[in-house]
């Protein structure tokens, strides 16, 4: 799988939403996440995922994560990043 300028694609999903307690992982309301988007490298999600970790540094509650996609989909293949 290759996106058009030769480099490997490796998907990465950025979202976030209210947590339940500061430090955790668990939130306050799974259809109230939101979902910033699916983007091709590592680069362009943690873009993403650090405009909207500013946009909501008021709320300490907030969070916004970046999942690699790609590991989840091909778990035995070692890619960087």
């Amino acid at each position: 799988m290759a996106v058009e300028d030769g480099k490997k694609q490796l998907l990465h999903l950025v979202f976030g939403g209210e947590l339940k307690k500061l430090g955790g992982t668990e939130f306050r309301d799974l259809d109230g996440l939101d979902i910033v988007g699916i983007y091709p490298d590592y680069q362009s999600a943690h873009s993403a995922w650090k405009a909207k970790a500013q946009a909501s540094v008021d709320n300490a509650h907030m969070r916004y994560f970046v999942v690699h996609l790609h590991r989840l989909l091909d778990p035995d293949v070692k890619a960087a990043g």
